[in-house]
Protein backbone atom coordinates (compact mmCIF):
# COMPACT_ATOMS: atom_id res chain seq x y z
CA UNK A 1 0.00 0.00 0.00
CA UNK A 2 2.70 2.44 0.93
CA UNK A 3 4.47 1.22 -2.34
CA UNK A 4 1.49 3.14 -3.99
CA UNK A 5 2.35 6.22 -2.81
CA UNK A 6 5.40 5.90 -5.10
CA UNK A 7 4.85 4.34 -8.17
CA UNK A 8 1.86 6.88 -9.22
CA UNK A 9 4.75 9.65 -9.45
CA UNK A 10 7.63 7.17 -10.52
CA UNK A 11 5.12 6.31 -13.52
CA UNK A 12 4.37 10.07 -14.41
CA UNK A 13 8.23 10.33 -14.09
CA UNK A 14 8.72 7.37 -16.97
CA UNK A 15 6.46 8.55 -19.13
CA UNK A 16 7.94 12.20 -19.74
CA UNK A 17 11.44 10.39 -20.12
CA UNK A 18 9.72 8.20 -22.69
CA UNK A 19 9.51 11.36 -24.83
CA UNK A 20 12.08 13.73 -23.79
CA UNK A 21 15.14 10.82 -22.93
CA UNK A 22 16.64 12.92 -20.47
CA UNK A 23 16.52 12.84 -16.43
CA UNK A 24 16.60 16.37 -15.96
CA UNK A 25 14.02 17.67 -18.32
CA UNK A 26 11.54 14.41 -16.98
CA UNK A 27 12.10 15.36 -13.55
CA UNK A 28 11.70 19.22 -14.01
CA UNK A 29 8.37 18.23 -15.87
CA UNK A 30 7.72 16.58 -12.48
CA UNK A 31 8.18 19.76 -11.04
CA UNK A 32 6.34 21.62 -12.66
CA UNK A 33 3.52 19.11 -12.57
CA UNK A 34 4.00 19.67 -8.94
CA UNK A 35 3.78 23.55 -9.25
CA UNK A 36 0.37 23.52 -11.48
CA UNK A 37 -1.61 21.61 -8.73
CA UNK A 38 -0.24 23.46 -5.45
CA UNK A 39 -0.58 27.23 -7.33
CA UNK A 40 -4.21 27.55 -6.76
CA UNK A 41 -3.78 26.56 -3.42
CA UNK A 42 -0.60 28.67 -3.26
CA UNK A 43 -2.96 31.73 -4.66
CA UNK A 44 -5.69 30.81 -2.00
CA UNK A 45 -3.45 31.14 1.06
CA UNK A 46 -1.71 34.38 -0.01
CA UNK A 47 -5.18 35.71 -0.41
CA UNK A 48 -6.03 34.12 3.66
CA UNK A 49 -2.70 35.72 4.21
CA UNK A 50 -3.54 39.28 3.32
CA UNK A 51 -6.84 39.41 4.54
CA UNK A 52 -5.37 37.85 7.71
CA UNK A 53 -3.07 41.17 7.43
CA UNK A 54 -5.71 43.46 7.14
CA UNK A 55 -7.23 42.19 10.22
CA UNK A 56 -4.17 43.23 12.25
CA UNK A 57 -5.36 46.90 13.75
CA UNK A 58 -8.49 44.75 14.77
CA UNK A 59 -6.74 42.53 16.31
CA UNK A 60 -4.27 44.40 17.79
CA UNK A 61 -7.08 46.33 19.63
CA UNK A 62 -8.18 43.60 20.83
CA UNK A 63 -5.02 42.20 22.31
CA UNK A 64 -5.03 45.31 24.29
CA UNK A 65 -8.57 45.56 25.73
CA UNK A 66 -8.35 41.28 26.73
CA UNK A 67 -5.00 41.05 27.65
CA UNK A 68 -5.69 39.70 31.47
CA UNK A 69 -8.35 37.12 29.84
CA UNK A 70 -7.27 34.68 27.36
CA UNK A 71 -10.58 32.92 26.93
CA UNK A 72 -12.68 36.17 25.95
CA UNK A 73 -9.33 37.22 23.48
CA UNK A 74 -9.66 33.89 21.39
CA UNK A 75 -13.82 33.90 21.91
CA UNK A 76 -13.49 37.78 19.93
CA UNK A 77 -10.87 36.76 17.80
CA UNK A 78 -13.34 33.72 16.37
CA UNK A 79 -16.04 36.50 15.92
CA UNK A 80 -14.09 38.88 14.02
CA UNK A 81 -12.90 35.72 11.93
CA UNK A 82 -16.32 34.57 11.47
CA UNK A 83 -17.36 37.99 10.46
CA UNK A 84 -14.81 38.82 7.54
CA UNK A 85 -14.81 34.57 6.54
CA UNK A 86 -11.25 34.41 7.22
CA UNK A 87 -9.29 31.05 7.98
CA UNK A 88 -6.35 31.68 10.00
CA UNK A 89 -5.11 28.14 8.79
CA UNK A 90 -5.54 28.46 5.41
CA UNK A 91 -2.15 29.57 4.59
CA UNK A 92 -0.40 26.89 6.49
CA UNK A 93 -1.97 24.25 3.90
CA UNK A 94 0.85 24.59 1.03
CA UNK A 95 3.59 24.41 3.68
CA UNK A 96 2.36 21.37 5.12
CA UNK A 97 2.33 19.84 1.46
CA UNK A 98 6.13 20.20 1.03
CA UNK A 99 7.21 17.58 3.62
CA UNK A 100 5.10 14.40 1.76
CA UNK A 101 6.22 16.15 -1.76
CA UNK A 102 9.95 15.81 -0.88
CA UNK A 103 9.49 12.21 0.95
CA UNK A 104 7.96 10.85 -2.13
CA UNK A 105 10.26 12.62 -4.20
CA UNK A 106 13.54 11.25 -2.21
CA UNK A 107 11.86 7.60 -2.07
CA UNK A 108 11.37 7.70 -5.93
CA UNK A 109 14.84 8.86 -6.87
CA UNK A 110 16.15 6.60 -4.22
CA UNK A 111 14.09 3.82 -5.90
CA UNK A 112 14.95 4.45 -9.68
CA UNK A 113 18.99 4.15 -8.64
CA UNK A 114 18.65 1.13 -5.72
CA UNK A 115 21.28 -0.89 -6.92
CA UNK A 116 21.32 -5.36 -7.02
CA UNK A 117 23.41 -7.75 -5.94
CA UNK A 118 25.73 -6.87 -8.73
CA UNK A 119 26.34 -3.40 -7.99
CA UNK A 120 24.41 -2.24 -10.51
CA UNK A 121 20.52 -0.54 -11.03
CA UNK A 122 17.53 -2.66 -9.97
CA UNK A 123 15.36 0.58 -10.46
CA UNK A 124 11.98 0.04 -8.07
CA UNK A 125 8.20 1.91 -8.64
CA UNK A 126 8.19 1.73 -12.61
CA UNK A 127 7.39 -0.91 -14.91
CA UNK A 128 10.13 -3.50 -16.56
CA UNK A 129 8.68 -2.52 -19.73
CA UNK A 130 9.37 1.60 -19.86
CA UNK A 131 12.05 2.60 -21.54
CA UNK A 132 13.00 4.68 -18.04
CA UNK A 133 13.80 1.24 -16.79
CA UNK A 134 15.49 -0.22 -19.49
CA UNK A 135 18.10 3.17 -19.61
CA UNK A 136 18.59 2.63 -15.62
CA UNK A 137 18.92 -1.40 -15.51
CA UNK A 138 22.31 -2.86 -15.38
CA UNK A 139 24.07 0.38 -15.12
CA UNK A 140 25.78 2.56 -12.30
CA UNK A 141 25.46 6.10 -13.52
CA UNK A 142 22.23 8.77 -14.48
CA UNK A 143 23.85 10.86 -16.26
CA UNK A 144 22.23 13.88 -17.41
CA UNK A 145 24.49 16.87 -19.18
CA UNK A 146 27.54 15.88 -17.68
CA UNK A 147 26.13 15.24 -13.87
CA UNK A 148 25.42 12.51 -12.39
CA UNK A 149 21.73 12.05 -10.64
CA UNK A 150 22.67 9.17 -8.74
CA UNK A 151 25.20 10.57 -6.60
CA UNK A 152 25.72 12.98 -3.63
CA UNK A 153 27.15 16.67 -4.76
CA UNK A 154 29.65 16.67 -0.95
CA UNK A 155 30.59 12.85 -2.14
CA UNK A 156 31.44 13.78 -5.51
CA UNK A 157 34.12 16.53 -4.27
CA UNK A 158 35.42 13.75 -1.91
CA UNK A 159 35.96 11.77 -5.25
CA UNK A 160 37.19 14.43 -7.68
CA UNK A 161 37.32 18.21 -6.63
CA UNK A 162 37.50 19.32 -10.19
CA UNK A 163 34.20 17.57 -10.81
CA UNK A 164 32.95 18.27 -7.78
CA UNK A 165 32.79 21.58 -8.42
CA UNK A 166 30.00 21.28 -10.92
CA UNK A 167 27.96 19.57 -8.26
CA UNK A 168 29.08 22.23 -5.65
CA UNK A 169 27.75 24.98 -8.02
CA UNK A 170 24.27 23.79 -8.99
CA UNK A 171 23.59 23.97 -5.19
CA UNK A 172 24.77 27.67 -5.16
CA UNK A 173 23.09 28.21 -7.82
CA UNK A 174 19.70 26.60 -5.82
CA UNK A 175 20.95 28.76 -2.78
CA UNK A 176 20.63 32.03 -4.93
CA UNK A 177 17.31 31.24 -6.56
CA UNK A 178 15.71 30.34 -2.58
CA UNK A 179 17.09 34.12 -2.11
CA UNK A 180 15.99 35.94 -4.67
CA UNK A 181 12.67 33.92 -4.06
CA UNK A 182 12.90 35.43 -0.80
CA UNK A 183 13.58 38.60 -1.78
CA UNK A 184 10.66 38.87 -4.23
CA UNK A 185 8.37 38.07 -0.60
CA UNK A 186 10.45 39.87 1.63
CA UNK A 187 9.85 43.50 -0.64
CA UNK A 188 6.01 43.08 -0.44
CA UNK A 189 5.44 41.07 2.74
CA UNK A 190 3.75 42.85 5.71
CA UNK A 191 5.42 41.30 8.79
CA UNK A 192 3.88 41.36 12.12
CA UNK A 193 4.69 44.04 14.74
CA UNK A 194 5.52 41.50 16.79
CA UNK A 195 8.30 40.02 14.93
CA UNK A 196 11.24 41.22 15.39
CA UNK A 197 14.43 41.69 12.85
CA UNK A 198 16.55 38.96 13.95
CA UNK A 199 12.95 36.73 13.22
CA UNK A 200 12.99 38.54 10.19
CA UNK A 201 15.95 37.79 8.81
CA UNK A 202 15.89 34.30 9.93
CA UNK A 203 12.45 33.72 8.05
CA UNK A 204 14.35 35.04 4.71
CA UNK A 205 17.66 32.93 5.12
CA UNK A 206 15.98 29.58 6.12
CA UNK A 207 15.18 28.49 2.53
CA UNK A 208 18.93 29.16 1.90
CA UNK A 209 20.07 26.83 4.43
CA UNK A 210 17.77 24.38 3.05
CA UNK A 211 19.90 24.44 0.00
CA UNK A 212 22.95 24.05 1.67
CA UNK A 213 21.44 20.75 3.01
CA UNK A 214 20.56 19.62 -0.53
CA UNK A 215 24.65 18.83 -1.16
CA UNK A 216 24.04 15.48 0.93
CA UNK A 217 21.27 14.14 -1.07
CA UNK A 218 20.91 12.99 -4.30
CA UNK A 219 21.77 15.15 -7.62
CA UNK A 220 18.09 14.35 -8.92
CA UNK A 221 16.61 15.42 -5.84
CA UNK A 222 18.90 19.05 -6.26
CA UNK A 223 17.34 19.04 -9.98
CA UNK A 224 13.82 18.92 -8.61
CA UNK A 225 13.99 21.45 -6.57
CA UNK A 226 16.31 23.79 -8.75
CA UNK A 227 13.43 23.52 -11.47
CA UNK A 228 10.77 24.16 -8.86
CA UNK A 229 12.93 27.03 -7.53
CA UNK A 230 12.50 28.43 -11.44
CA UNK A 231 8.53 27.88 -11.18
CA UNK A 232 8.13 29.54 -8.13
CA UNK A 233 10.06 32.49 -8.78
CA UNK A 234 7.67 32.89 -11.81
CA UNK A 235 4.42 32.24 -9.46
CA UNK A 236 5.96 34.89 -7.16
CA UNK A 237 6.11 37.62 -9.95
CA UNK A 238 2.54 36.60 -10.42
CA UNK A 239 1.17 36.83 -7.57
CA UNK A 240 3.34 40.37 -7.06
CA UNK A 241 1.29 41.67 -10.16
CA UNK A 242 -2.13 40.29 -9.09
CA UNK A 243 -2.25 41.34 -5.43
CA UNK A 244 -0.34 44.27 -5.41
CA UNK A 245 -0.10 46.08 -8.72
CA UNK A 246 -3.03 49.15 -7.45
CA UNK A 247 -3.12 50.91 -4.29
CA UNK A 248 -6.53 49.80 -3.72
CA UNK A 249 -4.90 46.23 -4.38
CA UNK A 250 -5.59 43.52 -1.30
CA UNK A 251 -2.08 43.57 -1.17
CA UNK A 252 -1.60 47.14 -0.72
CA UNK A 253 -4.21 47.21 1.87
CA UNK A 254 -2.60 44.81 4.23
CA UNK A 255 0.47 46.59 3.96
CA UNK A 256 -1.29 49.83 4.95
CA UNK A 257 -3.26 47.97 8.26
CA UNK A 258 0.37 46.29 9.25
CA UNK A 259 1.79 49.64 9.51
CA UNK A 260 -0.94 50.85 11.26
CA UNK A 261 -0.61 47.80 13.27
CA UNK A 262 3.09 48.43 13.79
CA UNK A 263 2.79 51.99 15.60
CA UNK A 264 -0.21 50.97 17.75
CA UNK A 265 2.26 47.91 19.09
CA UNK A 266 5.06 50.59 19.28
CA UNK A 267 2.68 52.73 21.07
CA UNK A 268 1.20 49.66 23.60
CA UNK A 269 5.18 48.97 24.28
CA UNK A 270 5.95 52.61 24.55
CA UNK A 271 3.05 52.91 27.41
CA UNK A 272 4.07 49.78 29.20
CA UNK A 273 1.21 47.50 27.67
CA UNK A 274 3.29 45.54 24.76
CA UNK A 275 6.97 43.16 24.54
CA UNK A 276 5.70 40.02 23.64
CA UNK A 277 4.81 37.18 25.84
CA UNK A 278 7.27 37.17 28.21
CA UNK A 279 6.97 40.53 29.48
CA UNK A 280 3.05 40.14 29.52
CA UNK A 281 3.82 37.08 32.00
CA UNK A 282 6.26 39.37 33.83
CA UNK A 283 4.08 42.50 33.76
CA UNK A 284 1.13 39.66 35.07
CA UNK A 285 3.25 38.41 37.66
CA UNK A 286 4.04 41.85 38.85
CA UNK A 287 0.56 42.63 39.11
CA UNK A 288 -0.42 39.74 41.07
CA UNK A 289 2.64 39.98 43.18
CA UNK A 290 1.58 43.72 43.88
CA UNK A 291 -2.28 42.52 44.20
CA UNK A 292 -1.22 40.13 46.88
CA UNK A 293 1.01 42.68 49.14
CA UNK A 294 -1.02 44.54 52.08
CA UNK A 295 -2.27 48.26 51.28
CA UNK A 296 -0.10 49.69 53.64
CA UNK A 297 3.22 48.72 55.63
CA UNK A 298 4.65 50.09 58.19
CA UNK A 299 8.48 50.56 58.65
CA UNK A 300 10.26 49.80 61.75
CA UNK A 301 12.73 52.84 63.07
CA UNK A 302 15.62 51.34 64.60
CA UNK A 303 17.01 54.37 67.51
CA UNK A 304 20.13 55.46 67.05
CA UNK A 305 23.00 54.27 68.96
CA UNK A 306 24.19 56.02 72.26
CA UNK A 307 21.51 58.15 72.38
CA UNK A 308 17.90 57.85 74.82
CA UNK A 309 14.63 56.82 73.64
CA UNK A 310 12.36 59.23 73.80
CA UNK A 311 9.93 58.87 75.96
CA UNK A 312 6.28 58.17 75.24
CA UNK A 313 2.90 59.15 76.48
CA UNK A 314 2.05 58.37 79.85
CA UNK A 315 5.02 57.16 81.30
CA UNK A 316 7.68 58.33 83.89
CA UNK A 317 10.73 59.99 82.14
CA UNK A 318 13.12 58.37 85.44
CA UNK A 319 14.88 55.83 84.21
CA UNK A 320 13.90 51.72 84.94
CA UNK A 321 15.40 50.71 87.92
CA UNK A 322 17.68 48.01 88.34
CA UNK A 323 15.39 45.44 89.58
CA UNK A 324 17.52 45.38 93.02
CA UNK A 325 15.75 47.54 95.96
CA UNK A 326 17.58 51.12 96.93
CA UNK A 327 19.95 50.82 99.92
CA UNK A 328 19.58 53.74 102.29
CA UNK A 329 22.46 55.63 103.23
CA UNK A 330 23.69 54.60 106.23
CA UNK A 331 26.74 57.28 106.64
CA UNK A 332 24.05 60.12 106.32
CA UNK A 333 22.04 58.55 109.34
CA UNK A 334 24.95 58.36 111.93
CA UNK A 335 25.51 62.27 111.03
Amino acid sequence: MIAGLFEAPAALLAWFYSFTHNYILAISLIALVVMVITAPLVLKSTKGMLEMQKLQPEMKKLQNQYRGDRQKLNEEMMKLYQEHKVNPMASCFPLLLQMPVFIIMFRVLHGLTTTGPDGTFAPQYISKSSELYKSLVGQTEMMAWGLDLSKRPYSMVGESFGQGLLYVGLVLALGLLYFVQQRMVASRAAVSPTVSPMQQKLMQYLPVAFAVFMGFYLTGLVIYYFAQAVFRIGLNYYITHRFYKHEDSLGRQAQRASESARELHKADKAAGGGGGLFAQAKRQAAETKAAQQPATTSKRVTPPKNKPTPPSKGTSSRPPSSGKAARPDTNNKKK
